[in-house]
């Protein structure tokens, strides 16, 4: 459960870095265009360390990737191989 609080906030503060980088780019100026490209590189930092981060949760056993929802196909179910 922590885990998905910790992406929530992260997910947030890229949005906010975002925003503000729109912010930024709409004031016009060179000290703006700077401030705008450091809250884009924030944005792209944090966005890396989300994907790292899910990565090694996944690695080291602390979250459960899972694949899409199996549907019943029409017909015979296949002849699933001896074990």
């Amino acid at each position: 459960m922590w885990i998905k609080i910790l992406v929530l906030i992260a997910m947030v503060a890229v949005l906010v870095n975002l925003f503000m980088a729109l912010r930024h780019l709409m004031q016009g100026g060179q000290d703006s265009s700077r401030k705008a490209l450091r809250a884009l590189t924030w944005r792209l930092a944090i966005s890396i360390a989300i994907f790292i981060g899910l990565f090694l949760a996944a690695t080291f056993g602390i979250i459960a990737p899972h694949g899409l929802p199996q549907t019943e196909q029409a017909g015979p179910a296949p002849a699933q191989p001896p074990r």
